[in-house]
């Protein structure tokens, strides 16, 4: 077989074309047109057929080898954050409020150099390659996976196996993670609304002070986590917005809580709705007022087949050598992958992309960006574990 780094860097410069393009020009969950567009022209100058409009904005293409055999899918997202970017870039976003803040640029980018690659190597493996280019992402209540799926994605060809891929910048360019088992959590979310009575902020004993109630039910829903959950299975219960009040000198009426549930342990999702019902409902009542729960389960933990752990860790050990593999990590982030982990065995990796001479920033920060060093290994990985499979 070709030598598949040679490949790869024989499209580099054009890979890091792709993500620059892609990171420039970035587009929001459900709104990727001109994305879906770039990803469909660049399949056909490859010579491939594309599927477009898959569930919405999904791109599909299928990669044929020297024979009839299974099927193996490689999935990349493409949507974009509302997060302003602060990075400086020559190709920073173009788009006001909108970046590629969590690396989706880079996935996508590494699935067409991945095209690239297994077409030169399309004469040496049987069986095919499905590429999934998939929007809405980051919509956990809407996101792009379900309706790729209902709109038929893992037929025609039936797609035997999955494997995906994120950037990572905990760890450094060089590095990858993976585990046996949940590798990310369930994403669920919720609405607290408390209900008290306004006042005059001078006679708060003719009131229900609504932002009172609301402070005490937000460190209450933190004994959840701290008293309700065993220590050995990871959760966290987050408040990420607090809507109240309308003036400096009068008692609310009312405060809008939204927050976040993650679990890893099916079981302790289950739990989380009841928890949070009770607290917030019983804290409220005690004081005076009332609290209405609105519980909506998004993503699944994303839980990674063994037979397919076996096969990415073993190449990984192959590309980076065993040292440079981040062991038995498992993060409380939510991936949409999880739900085609639910249908068929699923590969789920990390990639470091973190350059240690600049300074950290995390994913879903405006800060954020990818080494570009990085890119040739996530194609690297992802491709070998492709035709590992086909070959298995």
């Amino acid at each position: 077989m070709k030598d598949i780094k040679a490949v790869i860097n024989k499209y580099f410069e054009q890979i890091v074309a792709y993500r620059r393009h892609l990171h420039e020009n970035p587009e929001l969950s459900h709104e990727e047109k001109n994305t879906s567009e770039f990803i469909a022209a660049k399949l056909r100058e490859m010579g491939l057929e594309p599927k477009t409009g898959v569930g919405g904005y999904g791109v599909t293409a299928v990669i044929e080898g020297a024979a009839p055999g299974k099927c193996v899918g490689l999935r990349a997202d493409f949507d974009a954050l509302p997060v302003k970017e602060v990075t400086g870039l020559p190709f920073a976003s173009k788009n006001e409020g909108v970046s590629h803040a969590c690396g989706h640029d880079v996935h996508t980018a590494m699935l067409l150099g991945a095209a690239h690659v297994l077409i030169e190597l399309k004469d040496e493996f049987k069986g095919c390659v499905k590429l999934v280019f998939q929007p809405a992402e980051e919509d956990v209540l809407n996101c792009g996976s379900v309706p790729m799926i209902a709109d038929g994605v893992l037929e025609d060809p039936k797609v035997d196996a999955m494997i995906g891929q994120h950037v990572w910048p905990q760890y450094t360019t060089g590095q990858a993670a993976i585990r046996n088992g949940a590798m990310m959590a369930s994403s669920d979310r919720f609405h607290i609304t408390i209900k008290g009575k306004g006042s005059h902020g001078s006679a708060p004993e003719d009131g229900v002070d609504a932002i009172v109630i609301a402070s005490h039910v937000i460190a209450a829903l933190q004994t959840i986590v701290s008293r309700k959950v065993s220590p050995r299975d990871a959760a966290v219960v987050t408040i990420g917005t607090i809507h109240g009040g309308s003036r400096y000198n009068v008692i609310a009426d009312e405060v809008k809580l939204e927050g976040t549930s993650r679990n890893l342990n099916p079981e302790v999702r289950n739990k989380m709705p009841g928890r949070i019902t009770e607290i917030a409902e019983g804290v409220a009542k005690a004081m005076g007022g009332e609290a209405v729960v609105e519980y909506f389960k998004g993503y699944s933990p994303t839980v990674n087949d063994p037979g397919m752990f076996d096969i990415i860790y073993g190449v990984m050990k192959e590309t980076l050598g065993e040292n440079a593999i981040v062991p038995e990590m498992s993060a409380l982030g939510g991936e949409d992958f999880s739900y085609f982990c639910e249908r068929i065995p699923c590969g789920f990796f990390w990639l470091g992309t973190r350059n240690p001479e600049q300074e950290f920033f995390p994913i879903h920060h405006g800060g954020f960006n990818a080494d570009e060093k990085a890119i040739p290994t996530g194609i690297e990985i992802a491709v070998k574990s492709a035709l590992a499979f086909l070959a298995k």
